[in-house]
């Protein structure tokens, strides 16, 4: 039984078709020698011949410029498809967020988003520098890690190991975790809350690093939410938390990670990189207006995420709350 290839034919065995060809042997008898289809050496022939002949250095040459300019095609060849990663990109959007939302819109698997990579990072597409447009601007994706926390001794504090089974897989609404993003010179600050099952943001603008700054912050964010949306916070031991308790008066659990544990709360130190693609360290908040915060954390909610299968935060928050998600493909 004859063995199948399936690579492309080398220059070595181009140059025993070239050999045997001139010799007068059939195709199907070349085939045979090579273990090649028939087909395969008869479309070789047609493919790389020069002036009716079939000469061996003159078809390798012609196979590595096909094979070139096979490489340098672009990738994104369908031109809606290119325009809309184009317009995502420049939004942005990480390639997963684009190819993962655009086979949300299109009911099937348009584009991978390896291919997207590719494409950025291509020496055709260098010049262009879309680098520029990813959420870490680098050459290489590397693991994100999250910033450690303040020991301190914080009043009526209740561990995160006290904190009930529901909340910790996510099968539950209204848990959240906060933290407080600081500002040049740690003088003034963003506090942060993000729910757990529905990754939605929320963010306000701290005057200074203070319990009272982030206890206002707080009731800020969670006075103006349904109590089904606004059930815990988990929180880490700096020294703004310390005020915790206040939020007993919206009938809210607070709960504190152990200590240099920021991993505990995961889902609030993944957003505060996203808020520092936006507002990166060392940038002071002091110019910094309510309404331009608001803007980010829209930006960031109404982006596709992977984890709730493309569709984005603000949509399966409202579907949590009641809402129905608006068709919006």
């Amino acid at each position: 039984m004859e063995t199948k290839h399936h690579n492309k034919l080398s220059a070595k065995e181009r140059n025993l078709i070239a050999v045997w060809r001139g010799g007068g042997f059939k195709i199907r008898e070349i085939g045979r020698r090579l273990k090649r289809s028939p087909g395969t050496i008869s479309d070789e022939i047609k493919r790389n011949s020069f002036g009716g002949h079939y000469v061996a250095i003159h078809a390798q040459a012609v196979s590595q410029e096909r094979k070139r300019q096979a490489g340098e095609r672009q990738p994104l060849k369908n031109p809606q498809t290119y325009s809309y990663v184009m317009d995502k990109l420049q939004q942005g959007w990480s390639p997963e967020q684009i190819a993962g939302r655009l086979e949300l819109e299109q009911e099937e698997k348009i584009i991978h988003h390896e291919t997207i990579y590719r494409f950025v990072y291509a020496r055709g597409t260098k010049h262009l520098k879309l680098w520029e447009y990813l959420p870490r601007k680098q050459t290489r994706r590397r693991k994100q890690h999250g910033r450690t926390v303040h020991k301190s001794h914080i009043p009526q504090r209740v561990s995160i190991h006290q904190r009930p089974e529901a909340v910790n897989t996510r099968s539950v609404f209204g848990h959240w975790e906060g933290d407080t993003v600081e500002g040049k010179g740690h003088k003034d600050g963003i506090h942060t809350e993000a729910e757990r099952l529905t990754r939605k943001l929320a963010a306000r603008i701290v005057a200074a690093i203070t319990s009272e700054a982030a206890i206002y912050a707080q009731e800020a964010i969670f006075s103006n939410l349904p109590q089904r949306a606004r059930k815990s916070t988990t929180l880490d031991n700096g020294r703004e938390n310390h005020l915790h308790m206040r939020l007993k008066k919206l009938k809210m659990k607070t709960y504190f990670a152990d200590p240099y544990s920021s991993w505990q709360r995961g889902t609030n130190e993944y957003h505060n990189g996203l808020l520092r693609r936006y507002l990166p360290k060392g940038t002071s908040f002091a110019n910094l207006s309510q309404e331009e915060l608001d803007d980010i954390v829209w930006e960031i909610n109404n982006r596709p995420r992977k984890v709730l299968n493309f569709y984005t935060a603000e949509e399966i928050f409202n579907l949590n709350l009641g809402v129905r998600i608006r068709d919006r493909m």
